[in-house]
């Protein structure tokens, strides 16, 4: 495995395996890496000849009051991890190189942003966008893979793409879970031992609402509501509990076809996400 730090040296290397017919899979990542971030690395490894992972911790997509100086990093670690996992290349770009000059043009992303998580990070996924945008022409992936933890950031992200014809599919992959049930994320970290042992109820929250829908609930609000109930059981703060269509994000007054059911909840020094997607038939 090899560390790039350089841009031009990744477009060198990227462009001489596309040239040799080569399949680029890309994960694209902030890094402090965890067992989601290698299911994608494993899962991208099975399907192309060489295996792309960025890190980089993307000043754009944090608004003024989260925590972008106290994101967690640990390049060594993640350089070990990502070797066991087979990634092929880390591309590990500087701040100075990825913005060296203030940007003369801007992606706004104009739908499935006003929900969810989005809904309170005003300008978040126009920073995703950017980073990727740039990314996509550093690394020409044929493939790119995307948790479904943060499902709404694939379903802006797969907008994107589609949007401005980029030649790569992006490909989501299911969220990896603690033994609890808990969502993997690099932001576990923050949680107090208390907090800790009863973020799971998180999940299982999620798991009897999908109890729910398949004993034949089709009523958004009676969904939300047990949720909440069982939610307020816990010592944290119900930032959102929502349901949309999947992936455009719209308002649904009654379940039917796919289903994001998503979830944000507030502990003391952490905001956790979870989600999931629900294929439901009419009753």
């Amino acid at each position: 495995m090899q560390i790039v730090t350089s841009i031009i040296e990744m477009q060198s290397i990227c462009k001489a395996h596309y040239r040799a017919d080569k399949t680029i899979g890309f994960v694209p990542t902030m890094g402090y890496l965890h067992a989601g971030h290698l299911a994608l690395i494993q899962e991208a490894q099975k399907e192309n000849d060489i295996v792309v992972i960025s890190i980089f911790v993307n000043p754009l997509q944090f608004g003024p009051n989260e925590d972008f100086e106290s994101y967690p990093r640990d390049i060594k670690s993640d350089e070990n991890l990502a070797r066991d996992s087979g990634a092929d290349y880390i591309f590990y770009p500087s701040m100075e190189d990825m913005y060296p000059n203030p940007l003369n043009t801007k992606l706004t992303c104009m739908r499935r942003v006003d929900v969810l998580c989005g809904k309170k990070r005003e300008g978040h996924f126009d920073g995703v966008v950017t980073v990727l945008a740039k990314l996509f022409n550093i690394i020409f992936p044929d493939h790119v893979y995307m948790g479904l933890k943060d499902a709404q950031q694939v379903a802006v992200v797969r907008g994107f793409v589609d949007d401005y014809n980029i030649p790569t599919k992006i490909v989501p992959v299911a969220t990896i879970r603690e033994t609890d049930g808990l969502a993997m994320s690099s932001r576990n970290v923050y949680l107090t031992k208390e907090e800790r042992q009863q973020a799971p109820k998180l999940y299982e929250s999620l798991q009897k609402a999908r109890q729910l829908v398949e004993a034949g609930e089709r009523d958004p609000a009676t969904i939300m509501r047990m949720m909440k109930n069982e939610l307020l059981q816990i010592n944290a703060n119900i930032d959102y509990i929502e349901l949309y269509t999947y992936p455009t994000l719209e308002p649904i007054e009654k379940l039917k076809g796919s289903i994001l059911l998503a979830l944000a909840v507030k502990f003391s020094q952490a905001r956790l996400i979870d989600n999931i997607i629900l294929e439901v038939d009419e009753v």
